[in-house]
């Protein structure tokens, strides 16, 4: 027997696309509908979503704007990535009961064919660790550091958005290379986490008058790396104090999503272009399973052992039910969630 028919769940809700945002999204960018639920066939599996995670590249998908993906159609369900529990399954590899990392979106349920689903431990204490510092941020944080950023011992690490799930795992790694790390977030609690609880050196509240000088005081010897997460004016204090041959992983610039126009003032890509030349600087945008999927079954060892002996520590915001998904996205967006943003959907039977 399934467990749907156990629990007696005739619908499937599912939040899509009602309209492309002009800026911050709204309310009326999204419809909840319901439908029933759909029915598995031959070598597929029915997943229910357990926890679905709210991630800043969403933004980009609603837009129409060439990227680096197909951007999402008016209609469909928004995209991301869950937790689920396997419903029904017609999977040799997959069994009812199954917990999996899947990209189910933002719906009760879903057909899967198991392609790209990955099997989590059914006695694993947080399962929504799979979509956090053990799934794609965490991944993200690491390979973007290690590889791109090439940390070594004593040099200076500024993370911006440093207590997000990204830049969080970003600064602990870090500490595990030796390096000195300066996280930047928003607001003085934030900043306390950051420094007392994650391990950061120094973290910078970029709300401040001030930010650009106490960046700097915090950087005496300058920035060798500098993970970004976030764009903006973050950066322009970041650049003048650039080594040379400083390192910069570009990983998300989420003060520009909801951007509609150029931002105010003079233009800074002659500074940034020169800055490249005379810094030698190395910076490289990545899309972490595009170019480090292959990476994954070691980042996944190292990081669930840190994790297991408190090395790397987590901090999630939940939302609670699906029809919340869409104001916990603004919020986010918006940097007023603290950790990283997951929507419990249902409970695991």
């Amino acid at each position: 027997m399934s467990f749907d028919k156990q629990q007696n769940q005739k619908t499937n809700r599912q939040i899509k696309l009602a309209s492309r945002p002009t800026g911050e999204p709204k309310a009326e960018n999204f419809d909840m509908i319901t439908s029933d639920i759909p029915t598995p066939n031959d070598n597929q599996m029915l997943l229910r979503t357990v926890y679905l995670s709210l991630d800043p590249y969403m933004r980009g998908r609603m837009s129409a704007a060439k990227s680096y993906a197909e951007p999402l159609e008016v209609g469909d369900v928004m995209m991301g990535g869950t937790v689920a529990q396997v419903v029904e399954s017609n999977i040799d590899k997959f069994a009812v009961g199954d917990l999996v990392v899947s990209n189910s979106g933002w719906q009760d349920y879903s057909v899967s064919d198991g392609e790209g689903v990955l099997k989590l431990d059914k006695e694993m204490a947080n399962p929504s660790y799979g979509l956090g510092v053990l799934g794609m941020p965490g991944f993200t944080g690491y390979m973007g550091l290690t590889d791109i950023g090439k940390p070594k011992k004593g040099e200076t690490l500024v993370v911006a958005a440093a207590t997000g799930p990204v830049g969080a795992t970003v600064g602990q790694v870090g500490n595990q290379y030796g390096l000195r790390t300066v996280g930047v977030a928003g607001g003085k609690e934030k900043c306390d986490f950051a420094v007392n609880e994650l391990g950061f050196d120094a973290c910078i509240d970029h709300k401040a008058d001030d930010f650009a000088e106490q960046l700097k005081a915090a950087c005496p010897d300058g920035i060798d790396i500098y993970y970004e997460n976030v764009g903006g004016k973050v950066f322009d204090a970041v650049m003048p104090l650039l080594n040379a041959h400083a390192r910069i992983p570009v990983c998300g610039l989420v003060a520009q999503y909801n951007a509609t126009e150029l931002p105010d003032g003079k233009d800074r890509l002659s500074v940034l272009t020169g800055l490249v030349l005379s810094q030698r600087l190395t910076i490289k945008g990545f899309i972490i399973f595009e170019e480090y999927g292959d990476h994954f079954p070691e980042f996944l060892k190292t990081m669930s052992k840190w994790v297991e002996t408190g090395e790397v520590k987590t901090k999630e915001y939940i939302a609670e039910g699906l029809d919340n998904a869409p104001d916990a996205f603004v919020r986010m967006l918006n940097g007023d969630n603290f950790g990283k943003t997951v929507v419990k959907v249902a409970d695991i039977h």
